[in-house]
């Protein structure tokens, strides 16, 4: 009988002596990977149809205003009106985002992976949601963008008016934040709510969609102080109350606006709550999820 000898095979395994990236270099390829989601970047054809023909629409209206106010000489709308002009469109692109960010991840159970990083938990969450307020921005921002650019190009004030319009843009920028800030911490809270990309598309525009008919029927109620904090109702009458605070004529042009009395800032002060307990749960949510 012959001893048995063992033989070492070299299969070419190396160790690994590059920098070890930490936790900023996850948070930030986690962040990166949620706006390329959200826009269908890196992802099939179909994924990039419904993102790509929103920002198209949001262009397209943008570039016709701007068209339109270079031949009237007279502004149609401003930046800051755009923003609420597109909140139907934002709330679908919400819609189809917020799924695609998280939703998708938990139905495929791969969570369980990205925790057995050094990977806390709330990072997950929040990267998500800085990804998606991200793209929300820059979909509402970009066309601003452009209105500025058509703008600046054909003033006849020259650097006063181009100062003028920048002036003009900065608020509307700020705006767009708001609206994005405030979909995002909603959509994506809702999103997180179910692996079901559907229920989670349905339940976001539901969210959003159906508190409009309670904004009106609180307005028409006899009592004065109801009828002006009716808007708190609803995330997008919330957002419009604020603006109409903050902005003043730059968002309502002298029209008057929201009929919101002296209660802008309740407004203010509700939204932030409502960003605070939306981003609360989400983490909340996502403490629960990773200890399954």
């Amino acid at each position: 009988m012959s001893d048995a000898t063992g033989v070492i095979h070299d299969i070419g395994y190396q160790r690994y002596t590059g920098p070890r990236l930490g936790r900023r270099q996850v948070f930030g390829a986690l962040y990166g990977h949620g706006v390329r989601t959200v826009f269908g970047l890196g992802r099939s054809a179909k994924a990039k149809i419904f993102p790509w023909l929103v920002v198209a629409v949001v262009t397209v209206v943008a570039a016709g205003l701007t068209a339109v106010r270079s031949q009237i000489g007279e502004v149609v709308m401003t930046y800051a009106q755009f923003a609420d002009a597109m909140s139907w469109l934002v709330i679908f692109f919400v819609a189809v985002a917020a799924p695609e960010l998280v939703s998708r991840d938990l139905r495929s159970g791969v969570l369980p992976l990205y925790f057995s990083r050094p990977l806390p938990r709330g990072d997950y969450a929040l990267a998500k949601l800085l990804a998606l307020g991200t793209a929300l921005w820059l979909l509402l921002g970009g066309p601003q963008l452009v209105m500025f650019l058509g703008a600046a190009f054909t003033t006849s004030r020259g650097l006063r008016g181009v100062w003028d319009e920048l002036l003009d843009l900065l608020p509307g920028l700020l705006y767009a934040g708001l609206w994005a800030v405030v979909f995002a911490s909603i959509g994506l809270l809702v999103a997180s709510l179910t692996g079901k990309r559907a229920f989670a598309a349905g339940g976001i525009v539901a969210v959003f969609l159906m508190t409009a008919p309670v904004v009106g029927v609180l307005s028409i109620m006899p009592s004065r102080t109801v009828n002006e904090l009716a808007f708190l109702a609803s995330p997008s009458t919330l957002v419009g109350g604020v603006g109409n605070w903050a902005l003043g004529d730059r968002l309502t042009q002298g029209r008057g606006g929201m009929p919101i009395g002296d209660f802008g800032p309740v407004y203010a002060v509700v939204a932030v709550l409502l960003v605070a307990a939306c981003v609360s749960l989400l983490l909340l949510r996502y403490r629960k999820v990773a200890a399954r």
